[in-house]
């Protein structure tokens, strides 16, 4: 039986507790405060669920990551990004980036980032945890993505393309500023063939436990005696690179 989380607190089960079908299925309940979403991605923990549905948490097995010195940047991508008039922000539509990422795709039916899911992600970026990157192509926006940063360790949630290479292109930047000021590795969730031909592979839910363990810290609550408080989180060094005015250097 899946189990349902009541309590005022996070708290999880160990994510090698998750069902074998549907692949990586492990709770229900909860809610989707910044102390239950900081809490699951630290323990490799992530929520999917769509309208209708009570919360589900998930962590399967095996988990698609991408090491940022494995990123493949074709010589075309390179050309692209070198002549294309392409530039990145970091944070500076936040909002906007979540809405394309939702928006309807011609091999989907619908989204799982609902308004809920919208909402509690704009918390956390509220709370200098969740972050988006968006690429313009000669001024105009041509993609981007968004996920939460903790540590050395990116945990991407969705990104989207209005122009050709526009994802593909944010993607490039952020394992370059990930490489170049000490990030470790970004998490792709679930495998798919677009993410494997840029470089990231299938490791064991057990090893992608163990770099968790081994880069990053227990989550701290926000204030004593309040499980519920916003938890704290230092902003990772590698998120600067992005920030940086040269930040076009990174890619080319």
């Amino acid at each position: 039986m899946l189990p349902w989380l009541s309590s005022p607190t996070p708290v999880f089960p160990p994510a090698h507790a998750a069902l074998d079908q549907p692949n990586g299925l492990l709770a229900a309940g909860g809610a989707l405060t910044p102390a239950w979403l900081v809490n699951a991605y630290r323990h490799g923990i992530f929520p999917w669920f769509t309208d209708g549905d009570p919360i589900l948490w998930w962590s399967p097995d095996p988990r698609m990551v991408l090491f940022p010195e494995a990123f493949r940047q074709r010589r075309s991508l390179t050309k692209r990004l070198r002549h294309g008039g392409f530039s990145v922000t970091l944070n500076g539509d936040f909002a906007g980036v979540i809405r394309a990422c939702a928006a309807p795709r011609d091999d989907e039916a619908g989204s799982w980032i609902t308004a809920e899911m919208h909402a509690a992600y704009c918390r956390l970026h509220r709370l200098g945890i969740a972050h988006s990157l968006e690429v313009y192509q000669h001024g105009v926006l041509a993609g981007g993505l968004y996920g939460v940063a903790l540590g050395p360790v990116f945990f991407g949630e969705s990104m989207f393309s209005h122009r050709p290479d526009g994802s593909k292109a944010a993607l490039a930047y952020l394992a370059a500023a990930m490489r170049a000021r000490g990030g470790k590795l970004i998490d792709c969730q679930m495998h798919t063939q677009h993410l494997a031909n840029l470089g990231a592979v299938n490791v064991a839910r057990s090893t992608f436990l163990d770099y968790l363990d081994a880069w990053l810290p227990e989550v701290s609550p926000g204030a004593p005696g309040s499980p519920t408080a916003p938890p704290r989180v230092p902003r990772p060094s590698w998120l600067d690179a992005l920030a940086a005015p040269d930040s076009r250097r990174l890619v080319i």
